[in-house]
């Protein structure tokens, strides 16, 4: 099985007016791939911005059925994670 390079664990930051107001806090959300774990996110969130982090914690997002006029379809789940830096540090999202 081949492993996840830090781009594929870590696809996308989540810029919401939730996670704008927690960057206060040096948390930042992120859209990870479903089956990657807390040390993982760990590791490529280090990798690709050059931080520590401190605290990681995941969330499984579930998908919603959607219809255009008479179908159907259920978008896929995902999953976000939120990750807190040490103390001094932080990222430019935006």
């Amino acid at each position: 099985m081949k492993e996840k390079t830090s781009y594929e664990i870590v696809l996308k930051p989540l810029v919401t007016e939730k996670a704008i107001g927690q960057e206060a806090l040096h948390t930042y959300w992120f859209a990870v791939a479903v089956d990657a774990n807390k040390t993982q996110v760990r590791k490529a969130v280090e990798e690709i911005y050059q931080v520590h982090v401190r605290k990681v914690r995941t969330l499984r997002v579930g998908g919603k059925e959607r219809r255009i006029r008479f179908k159907t379809f259920l978008l896929p789940e995902w999953k976000k994670a939120a990750v807190t830096l040490a103390a001094g540090e932080r990222i430019d999202v935006i």
